[in-house]
């Protein structure tokens, strides 16, 4: 159903905390598991992905209202999953053409919490050195608001866990209070590596651009989720607990509500 689109642009890239946009519809369809599906030729919508959950909100023009429960991105095509509101399908089918200009809105609150979330994650990243943490090499986040965490490759010794916990919350707390602009921007590889700390992951493809993400005068990082504009914005970390287990080391987290 996507065959021959352009990759969806992503104006959530540069404007994070932009929650309205318009687009053009570009596909209609229904899925394999009956959901309805959009397909737009740009979106505000942060697709599941990088630890972070899917934004939810409504596409709608004068013609239809569509309720988007899930967003998932593929070979750069953006899907959006969900329904129609009050709508008969047979009317539908005749009002909904490729080419149709709508209007996108994405629920607020929601991202305003995935994006401190988010945030809160690579705080904790910038204040494990700090911590005296900086031989744990960074690994994978989880930034649902169920369990948020952050991994990395390395140990810590059983006997430091409790305060490099206590240590961990108070320095990211810290921050916070400081406050900091956050910026994203797509930058080439050169430029990227050098915001954080000379060097990027081998994962990122030598010659590209890839996405930074910075924190105040924290290095930077590849990043591809929504953050808040500000480190103050985070509000507080709470860190709940360090787990220790096959050479990986898990930081626990939540945000206050």
């Amino acid at each position: 159903m996507a065959e021959n689109l352009n990759p969806t642009k992503l104006e959530y890239y540069e404007e994070m905390w932009k929650l309205q946009s318009n687009a053009t519809l570009l596909s209609s369809f229904q899925g394999e598991d009956g959901k309805q599906v959009l397909i737009l030729d740009s979106t505000i919508f942060h697709p599941q992905g990088g630890g972070q959950p899917a934004d939810t909100g409504f596409i709608f023009n004068s013609d239809f209202k569509f309720s988007v429960q899930g967003v998932r991105s593929k070979d750069k095509i953006v899907y959006h999953y969900g329904f129609f509101e009050n709508s008969e399908n047979a009317v539908l089918e005749s009002k909904i053409e490729k080419g149709a200009e709508v209007l996108l809105q994405v629920d607020g609150e929601r991202r305003k919490l995935n994006s401190r979330l988010h945030s809160a994650g690579h705080l904790l990243d910038a204040c494990t050195a700090i911590v005296g943490l900086g031989h744990l090499a960074p690994g994978k986040g989880y930034h649902f608001p169920a369990g948020p965490y952050v991994e990395y490759k390395g140990t810590v010794p059983q006997n430091e866990l409790q305060s490099k916990q206590q240590q961990l919350e108070l320095e990211a707390n810290n921050l916070i209070a400081k406050g900091g602009k956050v910026f994203a921007s797509v930058l080439p590889y050169n430029e990227a590596a050098a915001l954080c700390d000379g060097c990027l992951p081998d994962y990122i493809p030598k010659g590209s651009n890839p996405r930074i993400i910075k924190l105040g005068e924290q290095p930077g990082c590849p990043c591809g989720g929504t953050h808040v504009s500000d480190i103050s914005e985070i509000l507080g970390v709470k860190v709940s607990q360090i787990r220790v287990k096959k050479g990986m080391t898990k930081v626990f987290y939540n945000v206050e509500p």
